[in-house]
């Protein structure tokens, strides 16, 4: 698998005054397809409190290239950009294209994993989080951490 993918709808709620897509329907995009990915690698939400860990952000950044309308058919790509051996840390990117593949924005997300108990960081990830991202796709220009 090169990336995860899917098609976005666009609803009426996620415009701003301008007639595009608001900015921060963006991350949320971005956040519902980061879950609907781990639930497919068996990171569920229940699996999550069983455990007792989550994942957590640090940093979320997007760039917008090109505005998008309600109209437009988009595909967000998601893939892990940056990764330390042992998951403890990583990085996520979500691509916004177009029908003709060109790029309209980009988020980066840097983050890790929490231990929801002791609210802090795990050491050591749990081993279906380490298998869940040692399969997800990584970007061309993936960086080992």
């Amino acid at each position: 698998m090169a990336t995860f993918s899917k098609q976005l709808s666009f609803r009426w709620s996620d415009l701003d005054p301008n007639f595009h897509v608001r900015h921060s329907a963006y991350y949320d995009f971005g956040a519902q397809h980061r879950i609907e990915i781990l639930e497919s690698l068996g990171l569920t939400m229940k699996t999550f409190q069983k455990q007792h860990f989550g994942p957590i952000l640090f940093r979320e950044e997007c760039v917008f290239r090109k505005e998008i309308k309600l109209s437009d058919s988009i595909f967000m790509h998601t893939k892990v950009s940056k990764m330390k051996a042992d998951a403890s840390r990583w990085s996520i990117v979500h691509e916004f294209r177009n029908e003709e593949d060109l790029l309209c924005a980009t988020i980066t997300v840097d983050g890790a994993w929490m231990d929801t108990k002791l609210r802090k960081l795990i050491d050591p990830v749990p081993e279906i989080a380490l298998k869940a991202l040692a399969i997800f796709p990584k970007s061309e220009d993936f960086i080992a951490l």
